[in-house]
């Protein structure tokens, strides 16, 4: 990465998704034959950086993975795709992060994740990272690693100037209150809002209650995310809440939609922001779109070759 050139700085989670297909999930001590198994690479915040990273960002992860197969295949995924991974560290004191899922066949699922060298990420990386994080235009968080970790990069990057997202995901009914003084935006789904509010999210209108107790906790925009719904976007200029429909798709795999949104945003925001935060979120829900239509997680990210020239 040239010096000077980072559009979307990424400061989470790398996980390894080993997903097996079975006609329905064992009961307790009992084993099953399955029809497949496949190695997926997931993670909130990579999901978000190779999305960002897809549409034509300079990104860059600051994450950490363990000194073992899968951390190896990780950082050549990243590699892959364009991200940075410079301040990707390894560690043999944990493993590569890993969720274990399976799926049956009406597509419910049973999962555990082991957050493993992610919870291991901290101030020396942060510190090590902080030339970079300078210089990003956008930083991006979420809640898969500790969340001091992500907390203390969100205060980092106000300092330098530099424009956040927040994704306070899995959500935590207790988060701390400058979560949401550090967010320029800050960015849920209806789950993550009704446990952050403790009100039932249904639909734009309920989004639009929740938005604006969020904007009251000092958010400058939040938007609710509410995948066929589309999305509610409100700011502190304007806190009435806006609904921003989303196309009409056959969704065959709605796994990372929300990175997706998250990632594409993060995008907008650096390559393109004299536009508004309205016509952010209408471009980022029609690459969600695009990431529904097919099976995985970022193997059903588009690339800026697959969409439509106005979104660019």
């Amino acid at each position: 990465m040239a010096d000077g050139d980072c559009d979307v700085l990424v400061v989470g989670s790398c996980m390894t998704d080993l997903v097996s297909q079975a006609p329905r999930l064992p009961k307790a001590g009992e084993t099953i034959h399955g029809h497949r198994f496949f190695i997926g690479f997931g993670g909130k915040g990579a999901n978000q950086c190779v999305q960002a990273a897809r549409l034509g960002a300079q990104t860059a992860m600051v994450c950490k993975v363990g000194t073992d197969f899968f951390g190896d295949k990780y950082i050549e995924n990243l590699k892959n795709n364009s991200v940075s991974t410079e301040f990707v560290s390894q560690t043999d004191r944990a493993a590569t992060g890993a969720a274990s899922i399976i799926v049956n066949d009406a597509g419910e699922n049973a999962i555990v994740i082991v957050a493993g060298a992610n919870l291991l990420l901290g101030e020396e990386e942060l510190w090590g990272a902080e030339p970079l994080l300078g210089r990003a235009k956008v930083l991006v968080c979420q809640l898969e690693i500790r969340p001091d970790t992500s907390l203390q990069s969100l205060r980092m990057a106000r300092e330098r100037r530099v424009r956040t997202i927040f994704n306070p995901a899995p959500a935590v009914a207790d988060l701390h209150p400058d979560f949401f003084r550090v967010s320029d935006i800050f960015c849920c789904n209806e789950t993550e809002a009704e446990i952050l509010t403790g009100s039932t999210v249904t639909g734009p209108e309920d989004a639009g209650k929740v938005g604006a107790e969020l904007l009251r906790r000092g958010c400058c925009s939040v938007i609710v995310t509410l995948g066929p719904q589309g999305c509610v976007v409100l700011s502190a200029e304007d806190s009435s809440p806006l609904h921003i429909p989303t196309a009409t798709v056959t969704a065959l795999d709605t796994t990372g939609a929300g990175d997706s949104f998250i990632g594409a945003l993060a995008f907008y925001m650096a390559r393109y922001p004299t536009i508004s935060l309205e016509e952010m979120a209408r471009r980022a829900n029609q690459v969600a779109a695009v990431s529904v239509q097919a099976v995985g997680t970022q193997t059903s990210y588009p690339w800026r070759k697959d969409l439509p020239p106005e979104l660019f």
